[in-house]
């Protein structure tokens, strides 16, 4: 008898039981309870929508003998095995192959030859990476759609092609930080002999128009590379209402319908709301400020994410009254050596902290029973807020007035809203993120996600970028290569900018040991600085490195001046396994910020002084 039996079995019995079990149910299964493989081919058809039955051998009594029958019967041991209408399909790979092949939906019957898929690909939201799978998918000869549609903010902010970076991200981002940049260095230029009687002021609505004028140019820009490439475009908000099927609905609330074999996620995420009386009325976020019509004035930022410490950097260097209000720790998930440092330099030049406080009331997000008012005294532009907190670690209760509060506390991922749960996608409930394998495909195998929704992954456009391009490549160009997410560079643009790649301290820490990691620092002074006799020994460089790997750079982090243009350079290197020995052989450019990295030779175990006091 077979393993775990004491009686020889009924031979002939069980293959009539096998056979008919096949003949019997569209779609059999033979499987086993605990095995992944069996449940990866029982997610596919729960996905189709496609009912079928499932014999759990490692708990039916005879399970070992149906076993030896079926190798008899289709010389597979393995399994799960699989049966269509009556056709052996094989195991977990077989099936997948049959269903990316188009073989498993014709034995199963269905409607794809008589009635095809309208398009190849339809990808939900037309950001950074929704923009670059499209086009690359279409330019491998595929029929995509775009769908792209944004819901206006509550004060009735909204915008067009493009996503987040383009419109309400990075780029307006950018050059309002080139603007308070740009005030920084007029007064500057005194020191190096520039003379100028009018006294200098800022015109908020002259900036404001320009930046919004460039973003336009872009949003055309990218319809009419979409129509270039004969991607069709809809302004429509996306919703899955079954397998393969989206209803789109437009502004006007007209509704159409369309199908596709393959579906990619790219919707993104929006600010967070604190869920308190008032935010949604009378505060803003990222998504109202970059176009907002009038100057802020006195502003209050709630946050310490990246996005909150940039806003509130930009708007103290246009020359405004900002605090900003912390909960707990500035920039987490970031180094928190170098994030300390952000803000040190941001209060040095006029930002003002409160720290400890939290504007909520038995809000979820921050976990915490406290009291919080946002009170509109007079309507204007701006007008006038009253703002009420308490402290996080005693009664304190903080109260003042401002004619702005910003809130930048997190971001929301855009998933709970498209019918994700008709079609079966799972997201992780905490956050509404999608977890996704490494070719970022859902638990769907006809979905796949990319992006700032990818759950565990970086919220940065280029990757975004990146994985989008890879996927259409994998998807149709017989590519086999993924997004690498390790090591990927990012800029803070704080007034101090704050650019790394790699781990932070504290990370590499956790992950390697302490005693297995050397690190070198070193405070440094940029030569244009030296003539205004500013801030000197505030820019600062740290490299991690791992002792037991030949020294190699695992952690970089620099704080100065231009910092995302000198992380992107060792960013290559790092990529390329760069050491501590191959920074000491490279010459440096002198005089430059970047030469600080070829010149380290102070570790922080040592405890030497760092403080430069030349070039």
């Amino acid at each position: 008898p077979p393993p775990g039996q004491t009686q020889l079995p009924d031979w002939d019995g069980l293959k009539l039981r096998v056979r008919t079990l096949i003949a019997s149910h569209r779609v059999m299964i033979f499987s086993k309870s605990y095995c992944p493989y069996c449940n990866k081919v029982k997610e596919l058809f729960r996905s189709m929508h496609v009912e079928y039955y499932a014999l759990e051998l490692d708990v039916t009594a005879d399970g070992p003998s149906i076993q030896q029958v079926l190798a008899e019967l289709t010389n597979q041991r393995t399994v799960p095995n699989v049966f269509v209408n009556g056709t052996h399909i094989g195991g977990c790979d077989s099936t997948y192959q049959a269903y990316h092949d188009g073989s498993l939906q014709k034995l199963l019957g269905d409607s794809k030859d008589t009635e095809p898929y309208d398009y190849d690909l339809i990808i939900i939201g037309g950001g950074s990476g929704g923009l670059a799978c499209s086009k690359e998918a279409a330019a491998l000869g595929k029929k995509v759609m775009v769908l792209d549609y944004v819901v206006p903010t509550p004060l009735g902010t909204s915008w067009g092609l493009g996503g987040t970076c383009v419109n309400v991200g990075c780029i307006p981002k950018k050059l309002m930080h080139q603007a308070a940049l740009l005030g920084q260095a007029l007064q500057d230029s005194r020191k190096y002999g520039w003379q100028y009687e009018e006294q200098v002021k800022h015109n908020w609505e002259i900036m404001v128009e320009a930046i919004q004028n460039y973003i336009g140019s872009l949003n055309w820009g990218y319809r009419v590379s979409l129509r270039e490439k004969s991607v069709t475009y809809l302004n429509s908000y996306g919703e899955f209402i079954e397998p393969h099927k989206i209803k789109a609905t437009n502004r006007k609330g007209q509704v159409t319908y369309h199908t596709a074999e393959t579906f990619v996620l790219a919707t993104g995420e929006r600010p967070r709301y604190l869920g308190v009386p008032g935010d949604k009325e009378y505060c803003i976020t990222s998504d109202d400020l970059f176009s907002l019509p009038y100057c802020p004035g006195k502003t209050l930022v709630v946050g310490a994410s990246y996005v909150a410490l940039e806003c509130a950097g930009f708007l103290a260097g246009l020359g405004l009254d900002v605090t900003v209000m912390v909960r707990s720790i500035l920039l987490r998930g970031f180094d928190q050596e170098m994030a300390e440092r952000v803000g040190a330099h941001m209060e040095t030049h006029g930002v003002k902290f409160i720290r400890k406080f939290v504007p909520v009331q038995a809000s979820a997000f921050f976990r915490l029973q406290i009291f919080i008012q946002v009170e509109q005294l007079e309507e204007g532009m701006p007008g006038r807020l009253k703002v009420t907190a308490k402290s996080t670690e005693g009664p304190e209760i903080f109260e003042e007035e401002y004619n702005t509060v910003l809130i930048a506390i997190g971001r929301d991922a855009c998933t709970r809203n498209i019918g994700l749960e008709t079609i079966g996608v799972k997201i992780n409930e905490k956050n509404g993120k999608v977890p996704v394998n490494d070719e970022e495909q859902t638990n769907v195998p006809y979905v796949y996600a990319i992006g700032d929704i990818l759950d565990g992954k970086l919220e940065l456009t280029p990757v975004a970028i990146q994985a989008g391009k890879l996927l259409a490549r994998r998807l149709y160009g017989g590519s086999s290569t993924k997004c690498d997410y390790i090591n990927v560079p990012t800029t803070v643009f704080t007034p101090l900018e704050y650019g790394s790649c790699g781990l932070a301290e504290e990370r590499a820490i956790e992950e390697f040991g302490k005693q297995n990691l050397e690190v070198y620092h070193s405070l440094f002074w940029p030569l244009e600085w030296t003539v205004p006799g500013r801030d000197n020994n505030t820019c600062y460089a740290k490299i991690i490195c791992s002792k037991r790997d030949n020294n190699r750079v695992i952690g970089f982090h620099v704080l100065g001046p231009n910092a995302g243009e000198v992380t992107q350079g060792f960013a290559a290197a790092i990529k390329c396994g760069l050491t501590k020995e191959l920074l000491d052989e490279t010459i440096g450019i002198h005089p430059t910020c970047g030469e600080v990295f070829t010149t380290m030779d102070i570790t922080k175990s040592s405890g030497q002084d760092i403080t430069q006091r030349g070039c």
